[in-house]
């Protein structure tokens, strides 16, 4: 089933000047120009997980961009040519982010390391925990059809400026966050910033910008049992999906929000679902089918979007499910241990493996469709598939303790396959966060 079909679709129009030929108009360009405009009923490329259709056309010539809105890049130029690279500047409406490929770039300088910045957790802090290989850090998604733009920290402080940012979600988002901050706080003087951590919300001030970078946790968006502390048991977890009170009153007065929910419905079959009150007893919960209560989850978060957001004040954002590699025979590993050893992406362009579930991305796609607030995809989910060199693996901690020598031995067991280094994936994702500010 494509995803896409539950977008509207928007048709670009040609500018070509058909209308207004002059007899002196060289007949190449008439002949040229006429195809251009059967190829607007005829030329269809839909995007995946984007908000319209893209229709494109290629015949007319593209305006230059202007050199006084082309962003500084914080490291060395694209590998690239300019001269030959036909994409267009990056148009969120235009532009299908799915559609590109990760490109080498040993030039390539992380604007962070997890040695250089002081707010990474050990478990995304994979050089530090002793992976010896970097390679995985200089990949760069370059999309097909326009040009990503390079994450630009000055920039990027500031379109916060005067803002509250809010990333909701769970563990992968709280690498989201923690990408954000390293990638804009190396700029900002040690006595003008701070981190807050909480149980449930951790603040990063810039104190110049009168702006905070913060983090949520919300696994499942909608209220749970697990929330704090979190229960490791999946079967024993009970949902209230039709509540949110708990977590979305710290959710008010946010000027960007940045939502996900994906990987912890993922656990069980079936969800225990509950509605009511927790104090008033966990017996009279119903299990349902995960994408049943999945469903039932989104459109609790999705009707309070719609009643508590003021879409002239508030922007909001959702992070599209972050994949899972667990099974090295997705890629064609028969006796490989889940992601552990690996130090290159796929280039399999149609590569989709079974830790991304379009059905679940289905769920939400038709929920954003009918809110009337409107919601922007950080599309991460086809590039992050190809990145099974990037995730943690090995180099991480686990119950609060780096890894033993006995577990890193066996990493069909051990190896997490789940979160991403740092620096890493997730820059990416907030490089497109970046885009669409």
């Amino acid at each position: 089933m494509s995803l896409s079909a539950s977008f509207p679709s928007a048709l670009m129009t040609s500018k070509c000047p058909i209308t207004r030929l002059k007899p002196r108009l060289p007949f190449l360009t008439v002949v040229l120009c006429a195809f251009s405009f059967l190829a607007l009923f005829y030329t269809e490329r839909i995007t995946f997980f984007s908000s319209i259709s893209i229709f494109k056309l290629k015949s007319c010539p593209r305006k230059p961009a202007s050199s006084k809105t082309r962003e500084k890049p914080m490291a060395e130029e694209r590998s690239t040519n300019p001269l030959t690279d036909d994409r267009f500047e990056f148009d969120p409406k235009e532009c299908n982010i799915a559609n590109g490929k990760w490109v080498f770039n040993r030039s390539m300088k992380p604007l962070y390391t997890d040695r250089s910045c002081p707010y990474l957790d050990r478990q995304v802090s994979c050089v530090k925990n002793g992976r010896e290989d970097s390679d995985y850090r200089q990949w760069e998604w370059q999309p097909e059809d326009c040009t990503l733009p390079r994450f630009n920290a000055e920039i990027a402080l500031n379109k916060v400026r005067g803002k509250r940012v809010m990333f909701v979600g769970d563990s992968l988002q709280r690498g989201q966050w923690q990408s954000f901050v390293c990638m804009v706080e190396w700029m900002i003087p040690a006595d003008k910033k701070s981190l807050n951590r909480g149980s449930f919300l951790s603040v990063f001030t810039a104190k110049e910008y009168n702006a905070t970078i913060e983090f949520y946790w919300a696994p499942f968006l909608v209220h749970s049992n697990s929330d704090n502390p979190i229960i490791g048991d999946p079967k024993q977890r009970i949902l209230r999906v039709d509540s949110v009170a708990n977590h979305s009153k710290h959710w008010t007065n946010v000027d960007i929000l940045v939502f996900n929910s994906y990987v912890w419905w993922m656990s069980v079959a079936k969800i225990k679902s509950l509605w009511g009150s927790f104090e008033n007893g966990e017996e009279g919960y119903v299990e349902f089918d995960t994408p049943i209560a999945y469903t039932m989850g989104m459109k609790t978060w999705a009707n309070w979007v719609d009643s508590n957001v003021n879409p002239n004040m508030t922007r909001v954002f959702f992070t599209t499910m972050s994949p899972t590699h667990t099974r090295s025979m997705d890629w064609g590993r028969v006796n490989g241990s889940k992601c552990f050893n690996e130090t290159k992406p796929i280039r399999n362009r149609n590569f989709w493996g079974s830790g991304s579930d379009k059905g679940m991305m289905s769920v939400v796609s038709k929920i954003v469709n009918k809110m009337k607030v409107p919601v922007t995809f950080i599309n991460i989910t086809q590039l992050s598939d190809y990145r099974i060199d990037a995730h943690s693996s090995i180099f991480t901690e686990t119950s609060g303790k780096l890894l033993t020598a006995e577990q890193k031995a066996d990493p069909l067991r051990h190896a997490d396959c789940i979160h991403w280094c740092l620096p890493g994936v997730p820059d990416t994702w907030n490089q497109i966060l970046f885009a669409h500010l």
